[in-house]
């Protein structure tokens, strides 16, 4: 080495310009100090044009210079003074065009306020949990109070605000004022006994609990437990007009309604008389509308009634004609069809005078074939006869008495048989002869073959064949 000072160029390292350094710090700050409540003094206050809040914000040791924002500066609820003790909840950045280390306030209190609010969340949880705060155990407010309680300072101007409302809204209520301090370290224990006392009294209708705006350590009598319970046992029911529309404070849960100025707190107690009298006459015109309706529904109800309504003498008129007309009706509809079966029966006749035979002729003709039925009757009839009297006379020849009365007998043996042939004969045997003067029984002892009349042999004498006949005659 020849003692020379060696400088080393690394041409491959990033350059950084002051603005990306700074932008790269100011993003290592927020990224590495997120939100964070930072106690201090004010110092060097001032407000900008634009409404923004510059200040510096230092204690023993050090100094920091803090930026608070329109938009949330606005939500601060008091603009601080020099040497004020503050707690700021902010984050940590840079200031990048001059490389300023500061603050980005996003909202602020005063040195103190933070052990009160946590001493108001516990007491708000505590009374919450006891119920306190239920809105079923809320009532409702009267709706024409005529007396009105007032808690609060005589000298505080939220009794102004109360007593103008009320002069402009509402003349006829009667107001009590229940004087008490409302700030202060003895305002809470005086708060709850004007309460305690306007409810034993019990001259009023609705109570108001109220005051003007301040801040939380100028209302923190109204987040006192004993003032709490004095307005959940009040026997009246409570309205709380207390601070601003923003602020809200242990006695506004507990009321019975809240209201978010003292104004508001008489407008809400108390309708105006105008408008109630604006109400009434409303009512007044809706239920004259309603009566002439109801007039005018009756009169057409009437008129059509009446037109429904009318006299005996054009009731029975009425009913003449509707009578007339009923038995034209009728005389039509009798009418009509006994014409019509007139009319059909005459049709009918003169068919039937038509249909009808000539009975002169037809009697002729009957007379005529009578004539000769019997002519034809007569002829047969005789002709019968005389066939009969000639079947008589042959019947006659044929009879078997004619045939004995000639000389012949008819032979029946012992069974009633006919005899007809010789070899019937079957001696000795008794025959039954039939003659036409009457019938004889006789004994057959023996029998004779006799030939033809030229064959006939000699009689022998002395034969030993005898017919012997012995009967009686018979009728």
């Amino acid at each position: 080495m020849d003692g020379k000072a060696v400088i080393s160029d690394n041409s491959n390292s990033q350059i950084l310009t002051v603005s990306q350094l700074n932008q790269g710090v100011a993003r290592l700050l927020e990224q590495n100090f997120p939100l964070t409540w930072i106690a201090g003094e004010i110092s060097n206050f001032t407000r900008a044009a634009s409404g923004h809040w510059y200040f510096t914000l230092k204690d023993a040791n050090a100094q920091v210079r803090a930026v608070m924002f329109r938009g949330r500066a606005q939500y601060a609820g008091f603009s601080p003074r020099e040497g004020d003790k503050v707690e700021v909840r902010a984050t940590v950045g840079l200031y990048a065009p001059r490389g300023d280390f500061q603050l980005n306030v996003e909202s602020m209190r005063k040195a103190g306020i933070g052990n009160l609010y946590e001493a108001f969340l516990q007491l708000k949880a505590r009374l919450e949990a006891e119920g306190l705060f239920d809105p079923a155990r809320k009532r409702p407010l009267p709706v024409f109070p005529r007396t009105i309680g007032i808690v609060t300072s005589p000298q505080a101007a939220a009794l102004r605000d109360l007593l103008t409302a009320f002069r402009r809204r509402a003349p006829h209520v009667r107001l009590i004022l229940y004087p008490t301090a409302v700030q202060g370290e003895a305002a809470a224990a005086q708060i709850a006994a004007a309460i305690h006392n306007a409810s034993h009294r019990a001259e009023c209708e609705l109570l108001i609990v109220g005051r003007g705006g301040g801040s939380l350590e100028d209302l923190w009598s109204f987040n006192d437990e004993a003032v709490a319970r004095a307005i959940a046992a009040c026997s009246m029911p409570v309205i709380a007009g207390i601070g601003h529309e923003t602020d809200f404070t242990i006695a506004d849960f507990v009321a019975d309604l809240r209201a978010p100025t003292p104004t508001a707190a008489a407008e809400l107690a108390a309708t105006p008389t105008a408008d109630w009298a604006g109400r009434l006459a409303q009512h007044a015109q809706d239920l004259g509308d309603a009566l002439h309706r109801q007039l005018d529904d009756r009169a057409q109800a009437l008129d059509w009634l009446s037109t429904r309504l009318q006299s005996p003498t054009a009731a029975i008129r009425q009913q003449r004609l509707r009578v007339g007309s009923l038995r034209l009706r009728l005389q039509h509809a009798t009418g009509t069809p006994l014409s019509a079966a007139r009319f059909g029966l005459r049709q009918l006749q003169q068919r039937l005078h038509h249909a009808l035979p000539d009975l002169a002729a037809r009697r002729a003709r009957l007379a005529a074939g009578s004539t000769r039925l019997a002519n034809i009757f007569g002829s047969q009839f005789a002709a019968a006869r005389n066939r009969q009297a000639a079947l008589h006379a042959q019947l006659d020849l044929l009879a078997p008495q004619r045939t004995l009365e000639r000389g012949y007998a008819i032979l029946q043996d012992e069974a009633g048989a006919v005899m007809r042939d010789t070899a019937q004969l079957r001696p000795p045997q008794q025959l039954t002869v039939t003659l036409a003067a009457g019938r004889a029984t006789i004994g057959v002892s023996a029998t004779q073959l006799l030939l033809d009349t030229g064959q006939l042999p000699p009689t022998q004498h002395g034969s030993d064949n005898s017919l012997t006949i012995r009967g009686s005659r018979k009728r």
